[in-house]
């Protein structure tokens, strides 16, 4: 049930012609979803993009949220509405208007999100009938429709929901392509029914994503649009022990994160990356990501390749304490480089699986990271060629 697991909260997702093609009165590809809290509390954090050029939806939920009360959210595929200059973000502020209208909320309140194509003002003409129709077609029993309305190159809908004694936590998510940190190219809705201020779910949102979000790392490309909102409506009425909410918190992102990089565009392979014996959790992380990105290393996993001599290169471009003697890599259990040369026979290594595993020991300390990523695919070239076209 998602978004609408916990209680307090409805949705609805809708076809309101914003993605191509869509015929007027057959339906369509779901494109706007609206996910309302009900309350009694109205309380709400979020993170986005790192990115420097930021699409007008999240210039608009950053400042909404600065107030720590969020009563609904729309969300639309179809269309990014990044790099439109003002009259971009005079669209997003009209979004947030007619949603209020609708709704009957403050415009303040109203966060919006956005995913597709940038460069191209949204059809307004459309969207705004559709924030009508989705008022209309609330429910309780809405979170799914709205988890597919905001899919773009995701092949599937992407749900979690943790439950405990009392309170639930449930999500949605959007992502295929484009995921790197910080964030990834996403679009998240995180929901509870625990009675949970602003502040402690900012404090619970930002440490679930740093492990979680942020390690996705599948083509090293950062997103306009990054989005990710957490909603508290209270209507359980139970105060949850601090520690445990946030585990739950980060439950529902590490699945959400794990579904996003099982749905990575064209991939044929998920790559979990543990960096383990590393001077400084940064360290862990600056290695890991290098490892993510390295073109070669993807290339030769696609093909199952245990070439571990690109996993070294990858780790020698980065600042991390280590010395090269002593480095070592696993791939799927297998020591196949131990300090900084041969290890066991590389044949050993079984990578006719999904899942590939690389251990990399920089044999420096004590702190470790984990780093998600994929393999390069043709048919991710091939996607991302033809994305608008």
């Amino acid at each position: 049930m998602s978004v609408t697991a916990a209680q307090g909260f409805t949705a609805a997702g809708i076809a309101a012609g914003i993605k191509a093609p869509f015929i007027s009165g057959s339906g369509g590809n779901p494109d706007l979803a609206l996910v309302v809290n009900n309350g009694p509390r109205l309380a709400a954090a979020g993170v986005f993009t790192s990115n420097r050029v930021k699409a007008a939806p999240v210039v608009w939920s950053e400042q909404v949220l600065k107030g720590g009360t969020v009563s609904a959210v729309v969300l639309n595929s179809g269309g990014a509405n990044a790099c439109t200059g003002p009259l971009g973000f005079q669209d997003t502020h009209a979004t947030a208007e007619k949603a209020a209208e609708a709704l009957g909320h403050n415009a303040g309140e109203v966060a919006v999100a956005s995913t597709g194509l940038i460069g191209l003002r949204l059809p307004m003409d459309k969207l705004l009938p559709g924030i009508d129709r989705a008022a209309a077609e609330l429910t309780e029993h809405g979170g799914e429709k709205a988890a597919i309305a905001i899919k773009t190159t995701d092949s599937v809908h992407k749900t979690a929901v943790v439950t405990r004694e009392g309170w639930t936590v449930g999500g949605m998510a959007k992502g295929a392509g484009m995921l790197a940190p910080g964030l990834a190219t996403m679009l998240v809705v995180l929901t509870t029914d625990a009675d949970v201020p602003a502040a402690g779910l900012d404090t619970a949102l930002r440490a679930a994503t740093r492990t979680t979000f942020d390690r996705v790392d599948s083509d090293g490309c950062m997103s306009t649009n990054d989005t990710v909102l957490l909603l508290a409506s209270g209507a359980s009425g139970v105060v949850p022990d601090t520690a445990a909410f946030a585990e739950a918190v980060r439950e529902v992102c590490d699945d959400l994160a794990r579904q996003l990089i099982g749905d990575a565009e064209g991939a044929s392979k998920d790559i979990r990356i543990e960096v383990v014996g590393a001077a400084s959790e940064d360290d862990a992380v600056e290695v890991g990501r290098s490892i993510a990105r390295n073109n070669l290393l993807k290339c030769a996993i696609h093909g199952e390749d245990p070439n571990w001599g690109r996993v070294l290169s990858a780790i020698g471009t980065t600042s991390a304490v280590f010395e090269p003697d002593q480095l070592n890599v696993a791939i799927n259990d297998i020591w196949v480089c131990k300090n900084g040369s041969v290890g066991e026979d590389r044949e050993l290594v079984d990578m006719r699986y999904r899942e590939v595993r690389i251990t990399a020991d920089l044999a420096a300390g004590t702190e470790s990271a984990v780093i998600w990523a994929n393999d390069l695919t043709a048919d991710y070239v091939h996607e991302n060629s033809a994305y608008s076209s």
